[in-house]
Parts: C-alpha cells; structure tokens; sequence
C-alpha cells in the first residue's frame, strides 16, 4: 500500500517539477515567456510563478475573457474538454501542483482529534466551486470592464492561492519592483493562503473540494471520462472498506465516478476484494441481426 502511494506523490513531484523547471526564474526573479507559455498545463499552474514553463487553463480562459479584443477562447475550452474526457479528475489527484501542496500538509502529524474528517453543511458546500466558476471566472472579468473595456482576471487576482504561492510570493522576495507593488491586494491574497494551508492540516483538500474551478469543470467530466471506475458487483461485499478509506467521503459503490472524486486509487487498494475496476471506456458496436430481408423485416421499421 505505501509502494503504490510512493508512486502517486512520486509522480506529483515530478510533474511538479518538470512543469516549472525554469529555474532560472527563480534565481532572477523573471517569469519565463517562452515558446512553450502559448501551451496550457493541466493543473493549476500559475502562469505568473518564476519556474512556470506554461500556462494556467483558468488563467488563460480569463485572460481571453477580460480582453477587450477577443470574447472567447475556443483553444482553452478544447483543451479542458479533452483532458476531462480523457480522465476527468485524475488531474486533480494526480497533475496538479497546488493539490500536491495540500496532500502534503495534511500529512503533517496532528493528533487525532485535531484533524477533521467532515464538516457541517459538506454536501452543499461543494457546489460552491461552480458559482466561483461561474461568477469569478466567466462572468466577472466579461462584464466588469473598464472604460476602455478591458477586464480583470478577478480568479487569479483575488483568490488564487496557487498564484500567491507559486507566483506572488516568490517575485516579491527575488524582484525589487514586485516588493514596491506589494499591497493590501497581495495582503489578502496571502491571508487567504495561510487560511487555506492551516485548513489543509486539519481537513483533507479544502480548496479542491469548495473553491476550485478548475476541479470543478473537470468534475464535470468525471462520469463520463474515457477513465472511469466500475464497481464488480459478484466481488463486491459492501463491507464499506472503500468508503472509510476515502479522504473525500465518497461512496465508491454508489457513485464511482463522483464528480468530486480526483481518483487518487486509495479505494482500489483499500477494497480487499477487487471489485472497484479502473476501466478505459470503449464503447463496442453490438452485432446487427439484420439479415438482408428487408421487405419482411419489421425491426428497424424501415
């Protein structure tokens, strides 16, 4: 078990890495603007962080939005369309750096008691990431406009704690300009961080789980994703294994394929008898019956 978890935070570390390995950012304090910022990286991965060697898809998506020369940008909806159908919200359990960051807090040793499993109002709270999405992240930088009718990114300004982690705090600490600019803005914006990196001890992904867009439009996807889970009901025993190894609190034999769930594979292993099943969904063409004769045929009502 702790083998096959080594191999997730091992590949969470090393997309990490890999997807900001301009580490000459971060020894100058300058943000790469290569050939490779035009390409969207799945997680979030604040275009303004130093090492970043792409973009954000939120940030991109309210780039476009807030431009007073463009409406839509049909690359960035692509791009989150076809990586949730490829698979939906491993991203999010897998790709994303930021969600790196609080599995890695959560593993700081608390006691027991301290740490918290659910919270009052769970199950309402979660749809609060669709109307982040929808107002911060569509609506606002499209219709808050200035006089030359140009929007603000209001996501990445006034919420994203990835970009103050990864972006705003390390250009504040190597760039003299940045340290000038810094603000009551970056004040908030850091506030908001350490509040979301304490939660992160105590409760599992609180970020993924409330606020984030991203997650949320990739949980979209999740039910219909090429990758998805299937539950083998002749092993299942419904022992409730898989549900109490969920750090998300889902049921795996009801909904496998939770919107909420960033199929981190923690059920897989913890169902002692093989029944929840990572498939590649393959849609197969049934056999036709048709056998040519047509005028006293009265199946296909043609």
């Amino acid at each position: 078990m702790k083998k096959k978890f080594s191999f997730r935070l091992m590949i969470q570390l090393i997309f990490t890495a890999l997807s900001n390995g301009f580490f000459t950012g971060f020894l100058q304090g300058k943000i790469y603007q290569g050939p490779m910022k035009q390409f969207c990286l799945p997680g979030l991965n604040c275009y303004s962080c130093p090492g970043a060697l792409g973009s954000c898809p939120i940030g991109a998506l309210q780039s476009v939005l807030a431009s007073r020369n463009y409406q839509m940008s049909f690359y960035v909806l692509g791009f989150l369309m076809a990586v949730g159908a490829l698979v939906g919200r491993l991203v999010c359990g897998f790709l994303c750096p930021f969600g790196l960051v609080q599995d890695l807090l959560h593993k700081i040793p608390l006691p027991k008691k301290i740490k918290i499993q659910r919270l009052p109002g769970e199950g309402t709270l979660k749809y609060f990431k669709y109307a982040v999405l929808v107002i911060f992240v569509v609506l606002l930088p499209s219709v808050a406009v200035n006089i030359i009718g140009q929007g603000d990114p209001w996501f990445c300004k006034y919420i994203c704690p990835s970009g103050t982690l990864m972006g705003g705090i390390p250009l504040v600490m190597l760039g003299e300009g940045f340290q000038e600019a810094a603000g009551a803005l970056f004040d908030w914006k850091l506030s908001l961080l350490i509040l979301f990196m304490l939660f992160s001890m105590i409760y599992y992904r609180p970020f993924c789980r409330f606020v984030c867009p991203l997650g949320a439009i990739y949980g979209l996807t999740n039910p219909i994703s090429f990758y998805h889970y299937k539950i083998d009901a002749s092993r299942c025993t419904k022992c409730g294994k898989c549900q109490k190894a969920c750090k998300l609190g889902i049921d795996p034999t009801k909904t496998p394929n939770s919107p909420e769930c960033i199929r981190c594979g923690e059920c897989l292993r913890a169902c002692p008898h093989g029944a929840i099943l990572p498939k590649i969904r393959i849609e197969k063409k049934k056999k036709s019956s048709c056998k040519g004769n047509c005028a006293s045929c009265k199946h296909c009502g043609q």
